[in-house]
């Protein structure tokens, strides 16, 4: 299937499907949990951004990598400055800054890496962070002036994330609250 192909379907359809490769995937259902933290995520960063201009937006947002995939639906991007879209849809994101996944056990091997080395390939992304779901774990990755990936790794509610690229933290108190984990 062809990237344009994939849009004509991913458009009419009733469920979002990433596109990888050729082929499409669809997106499964989230959990309470997955939805708790997205929700908390989002929130901190629209109150930090709040007439800043940044704009944060939730997995309805698509994302194009390159223009022949994949195309995803990241938890949560924020774009810093004017949005880009491929076309006048405005349906498919061209221009990260930050990107936030939220990982599932089923997902965290595809988030930190595969997913992760596509990202990469945005000249515009700065920082990915890939928040776990089922235990107090980030992995935060800023890209350095040589364009190389730096990680530094969270697993203690009390500590402060610094996303500089865009002026924001991410208190992980917040992002797990009303957790269990």
């Amino acid at each position: 299937m062809t990237p344009e192909e994939y849009l004509e379907v991913d458009r009419k359809a009733d469920t979002r499907s990433e596109y990888f490769g050729g082929e499409i995937y669809p997106l499964e259902a989230g959990t309470r949990e997955h939805a708790r933290v997205v929700v908390n995520t989002v929130h901190q960063l629209k109150h930090q951004l709040y007439g800043q201009p940044c704009e944060v937006y939730t997995s309805s947002m698509r994302v194009r990598v390159t223009p022949s995939g994949p195309y995803t639906y990241p938890d949560v991007v924020v774009v810093s400055g004017p949005p880009g879209f491929s076309d006048n849809e405005r349906d498919t994101l061209l221009n990260p800054t930050v990107i936030v996944e939220v990982m599932s056990l089923a997902t965290e091997d595809y988030d930190c890496g595969g997913k992760f080395a596509g990202y990469r390939k945005l000249a515009t992304l700065r920082e990915y962070v890939a928040v776990s779901e089922y235990k107090v774990h980030v992995e935060h990755w800023t890209r350095q002036p040589d364009d190389r990936w730096a990680r530094t790794r969270y697993s203690d509610r009390a500590q402060m994330i610094a996303i500089p690229s865009i002026g924001c933290t991410l208190d992980l108190m917040e992002v797990y609250d009303r957790i269990q984990v």
